[in-house]
């Protein structure tokens, strides 16, 4: 069933990428883009955008279930076709998911998101680059049946993503990018993702994007 399930998800991917790259093909160039996994792709900012009548463009390439290797892989899809001007980045939630210990976790992690920005660096110089907080989760109200459930929060919970963000927040100082927390707003009295905000205690609804929406506007302008 897992084999079954890998496989399905690779095509699925597959066919993003060949559909974002078409739809590159057809871009305004030097506009705002989005890219990352699920986190980004789901974002509905077209839709926020339209909603508060802001006259940008932003491109999504956000890819469900992608990791830092699999955009070293497709930088030029997610990435470098768009040509633009700002750079929103939110990939390697999918990485602190992995089994394993956290800090090996890590610092696979951080050596892939240290050659994404050095590439960005080399190939777009002159595009501002803005590295996201990873989003608190919510190991406690919604944590999904089977063992998908139980493994989801061994690594990607609230003890270890303050640690990624510190990371690659140093990283973003190494690269004079910028790191941003928009988080402000997500969490319970907590420290969690509130539960009304979440599907699963890890995606979310778009009440939350909304929220996370408004934070993100001073950077957008």
């Amino acid at each position: 069933m897992i084999e079954y399930f890998n496989a399905y998800l690779k095509m699925e991917q597959q066919q993003k990428i060949d559909k974002y790259r078409i739809l590159n093909e057809h871009v305004v160039k030097g506009q705002i883009l989005f890219t990352g996994s699920s986190l980004m792709e789901q974002f509905p900012v077209n839709e926020l955008l339209m909603t508060e009548q802001m006259d940008i463009i932003i491109y999504n390439r956000g890819v469900g279930g992608f990791t830092t290797d699999d955009m070293l892989q497709n930088l030029d899809v997610q990435l470098f076709d768009t040509k633009p001007s700002k750079i929103f980045i939110n990939i390697g939630t999918n990485d602190i998911s992995f089994s394993g210990a956290f800090e090996d976790v890590l610092s696979h992690m951080i050596i892939n998101y240290e050659e994404i920005l050095r590439q960005i660096k080399s190939r777009l110089p002159d595009s501002s680059v803005y590295m996201m907080a990873y989003y608190p989760v919510n190991e406690v109200d919604k944590v999904p049946e089977g063992e998908w459930g139980k493994e989801l929060f061994i690594n990607r919970n609230n003890r270890n993503i303050p640690i990624a963000n510190a990371a690659i927040q140093r990283l973003s100082e190494k690269y004079d990018c910028r790191y941003i927390d928009v988080n402000t707003g997500l969490t319970d009295e907590y420290g969690r993702l509130k539960k009304e905000f979440t599907v699963e205690g890890v995606h979310m609804y778009a009440n939350a994007y909304r929220i996370i929406f408004e934070n993100l506007k001073p950077y957008l302008k």
